[in-house]
């Protein structure tokens, strides 16, 4: 396929010239991965074969032609916009309309008997099509499939769930081709690798442009020696975001993102609008912030990673990641927002919340110079996201179960799938496991004639409501006080538990009050004077990825590469040597000390918090077996800080890696984390509905039942695959404890060092300790007493 004359045409008539990468996906006889920068034209290149397929009367009365996914409803629109333009100028007979969980019910009811030729639609919508009767008729003249920031996709479940949904596409039509779209990633073959069926994927990499303008924002202060919030720099944010067109400024938490965003406001003498995004607001002020960022009303936006991906504002020219980025590809992502144009530079600026984070930084800094990407190897598909899609499959049609196996390891996160395993899952389907097989609830399919169908056809609608692979969390909406109040947003269900009426919170920027609570729903009124409790958000805090803490290690260990840092984190760094020693790379460092009374336990294991939060669990178990009295600890993403009576003087015992694992089967089963975990498989699963005809269940009524199911399984029936597929998620998610096993396994030499005082590395960890959020003067004024008196101690004062 060639482009035609009068799409070259439509080009310059923009005054454009196709890139080498649109035209090469128009060359392309077979399924194509295109990686290419924010800003070179994907998305176009993902369908200009369509158009000129389209153009030249291809496609299929009736069916759906081409059919896009994208990992956002908010993209999915912005798409739609975007491809009117070229539709209506080249003057293409084609209908172009989402499917998503905003389109209207009489649309999506039209859909299903008069498609559109182009279909855009999100992976949840696709997967709810899918059960549909009419699935066949829709998809039979399917030519195309582009699937958009595959990247993002593929980092979750709803990756998965959306490759079953291609095995069951090029089921229903065997001539249609596969597009995937992505930002730069580390391991192209590997995503292609994800996206394959059962022929070969061609990888095209498109030119990765200039190298973007990239450092760490100068301050008047220094970065302080603990916190999260970045506010010293407020005043440096601004002036920048006066410099600059638009700004983007990404913080990589919600309450975070609300503290900073009131920071902002309360130094913004300027009026300059600025404005607030991200999951928890309510839908109608998140559309308004994009619509306002889209006109060019906005000067800045403080953002989460709900705008990390897609929307194309050419207006940004900044980016300002406040709070170390954690992860190498993120940044370099978030960076692509500036300058959304080909062969362009980023703009982008850094602001390390505390002294750890600029080396953190500063290694990420070296990283994007050199494209040195990280990421984490992707396992087999879960096993809960194939047991829906097993029951979604029964309510569009009764089904073979041998083909349905061979279909599924069509799919490439499913095609080392064993038999035994896909039996495990119908077997979970159609009666719920062997424990629950006697109950009615959980008897869903039965097999008649060779095939398996639905045992009530009625349980479709109930298996339809809860479609998906996204468990939210716990949530309760707020309202402004009145009929038809404004919404807000929303906060967790726990949170909102801790409120009496009088009680403020900060949410969308606003301190409010709340006056009452009805039906899941809390009614506010604005208070701008009083000091707010912080709304809780769900979500386990970003953990340091591998690569980055390797590189961090690396810097820290290597006193001749230290001139890149700051000269107050170099000095810090040197005083270390002198008092302990630095942590390096081949070696695990960790310090006793006395402070306050209280003997402390210092590891610097640089795994990332999440493994080093369980690290602490485990060790204070075995301190408290051999009588060491632990009385709490902490742990940031370079650093574990365990408090206890006694000292530990021999900590290689404690660090055994058996014992550790032996300690950490027994600590799990009992764990709210494994509980947790199970409601969250048991709900993709299928096993516990949320979603229930004309109500649903509250957070709290589903943990209850997820609860008694997770405690009668493992007496009753400990080997069921629901607990089997709960094990290795705890392991590899919230516990990470194969990241514990990797810093033993890289960390050959073991070295302890018994301290006389604080060591100057552990001492920005005791500022930690039991602290909540200070604001307000006069306990600003203390936390510096504190400060000072600390940093007095570890000889540190001369440093600032």
């Amino acid at each position: 396929m060639t482009l035609p004359p009068e799409f070259r045409n439509w080009f310059a008539s923009k005054g454009w010239q196709p890139h080498p990468h649109q035209l090469a996906l128009l060359e392309t006889p077979g399924d194509s991965l295109l990686i290419a920068p924010t800003g070179g034209g994907k998305t176009l290149a993902g369908f200009l074969p369509s158009l000129v397929e389209l153009r030249a009367g291809g496609g299929r009365k009736g069916s759906v032609h081409t059919l896009y996914v994208s990992p956002l409803k908010a993209l999915t629109a912005d798409i739609g916009r975007n491809l009117a333009r070229p539709v209506a100028e080249l003057g293409l007979p084609i209908r172009v309309e989402d499917r998503t969980g905003d389109t209207g019910a009489t649309q999506r009811r039209r859909q299903r008997v008069d498609p559109p030729e182009i279909l855009l639609t999100t992976p949840e919508s696709l997967a709810l099509m899918l059960s549909y009767p009419e699935a066949p008729a829709i998809f039979a003249g399917l030519r195309r499939v582009v699937l958009d920031e595959l990247h993002a996709l593929a980092e979750s479940k709803r990756g998965d769930q959306l490759m079953l949904g291609l095995a069951r596409l090029r089921s229903l039509s065997p001539a249609m081709r596969v597009t995937g779209l992505s930002a730069t990633v580390e391991d192209p073959q590997a995503l292609a690798d994800f996206m394959a069926g059962a022929g070969p994927v061609t990888v095209h990499l498109a030119d990765p442009g200039p190298d973007p303008d990239i450092a760490m924002l100068a301050t008047e202060q220094p970065a302080p020696w603990a916190g999260g919030g970045g506010h010293y720099a407020v005043p440096e944010v601004l002036e920048a975001v006066r410099q600059a067109r638009t700004t983007i400024i990404f913080i990589n938490t919600r309450a975070q993102a609300e503290l900073f965003f009131q920071a902002l406001w309360a130094a913004n003498v300027d009026n300059l609008p600025i404005g607030l995004h991200h999951g928890s607001l309510a839908r109608e002020q998140r559309t308004r912030v994009e619509a306002a960022m889209a006109a060019g009303e906005l000067r800045a936006v403080v953002a989460t990673g709900s705008l990390d991906l897609g929307i194309d504002w050419g207006a940004v020219d900044l980016v300002i990641q406040v709070g170390a980025p954690k992860n190498v590809k993120r940044l370099v992502q978030r960076i692509g927002r500036a300058n959304h144009r080909y062969n362009a530079p980023s703009m982008a600026r850094i602001v390390p919340a505390n002294r750890f984070e600029q080396i953190e930084c500063v290694a990420a800094l070296e990283a994007v110079r050199l494209r040195d990407l990280d990421g984490t190897p992707r396992g087999q598909g879960p096993l809960d996201v194939l047991c829906q899609h097993i029951l979604l499959t029964a309510c569009a049609a009764p089904f073979d179960a041998d083909a349905l196996w061979a279909e599924v390891r069509t799919a490439g996160p499913y095609r080392a799938l064993c038999r035994a395993d896909f039996d495990a899952c119908l077997d979970f389907a159609a009666t719920g496991g062997y424990a629950l097989r006697a109950y009615d609830r959980w008897q869903r399919l039965m097999l008649r004639g060779g095939l398996w169908h639905l045992r009530d056809p009625r349980a479709a609608k109930l298996l339809r409501m809860n479609v998906g692979t996204i468990v939210e969390a716990e949530m309760v909406k707020v309202r402004l006080r009145g009929r038809g109040g404004t919404p807000l947003g929303e906060v967790e269900e726990d949170f909102a538990a801790s409120l009496v009426p009088g009680d403020s919170f900060l949410i969308g920027g606003k301190v409010v009050r709340m006056d009452a609570m009805r039906e899941m729903v809390i009614e506010v009124t604005p208070v701008p004077t009083r000091q707010p409790k912080i709304a809780v958000y769900s979500g386990v805090k970003l953990a340091m990825s591998t690569q980055l803490a390797h590189r961090v290690l690396a810097l820290i260990g290597d006193p001749s590469r230290h001139d890149v840092l700051p000269p107050d984190t170099r000095d810090w760094l040197r005083l270390q040597a002198q008092v302990s020693r630095l942590p390096e790379p081949g070696v695990l460092l960790s310090e006793s000390f006395p402070h306050a009374g209280l003997w402390h336990f210092a590891l610097y294991g640089f795994a990332g918090r999440n493994a080093l939060q369980t690290l602490g669990l485990l060790l204070t178990r075995e301190m408290e077996g051999e009588g060491l009295g632990p009385l709490g600890f902490l742990m940031t993403d370079y650093a574990l800080l365990i408090w206890s009576l006694d000292p530990v003087t021999a900590p290689e015992r404690l660090l055994d890696s058996d014992r550790l694992r032996a300690g950490l089967g027994d600590w799990l089963g009992e764990n709210a984390v494994m509980k947790r975990t199970f409601r969250n498989v048991a709900t993709v699963a299928g096993l516990i509905h949320r979603n229930m005809p004309g109500n649903r269940k509250s957070g709290r009524q589903a943990t209850f039942s997820s609860d008694i199911l997770y405690d009668t399984l493992r007496k009753y029936d400990p080997g069921h695959l629901m607990l089997r597929i709960t094990a290795g998620e705890a392991g590899r998610g919230l516990v990470d404890f194969g990241r514990i096993e990797e810093m033993l396994a890289r960390s050959p030499r073991r070295e302890h060092r018994m301290l006389d005082r604080v060591s100057p590395m552990a001492a920005p960890l005791l500022l930690e300790i039991g602290k909540v959020p200070i604001r307000g003067e006069g306990r600003d004024r203390l936390a510096q007493i504190e400060a000072a008196a600390l940093m007095q101690a570890a000889g540190l004062e001369a440093l600032g």
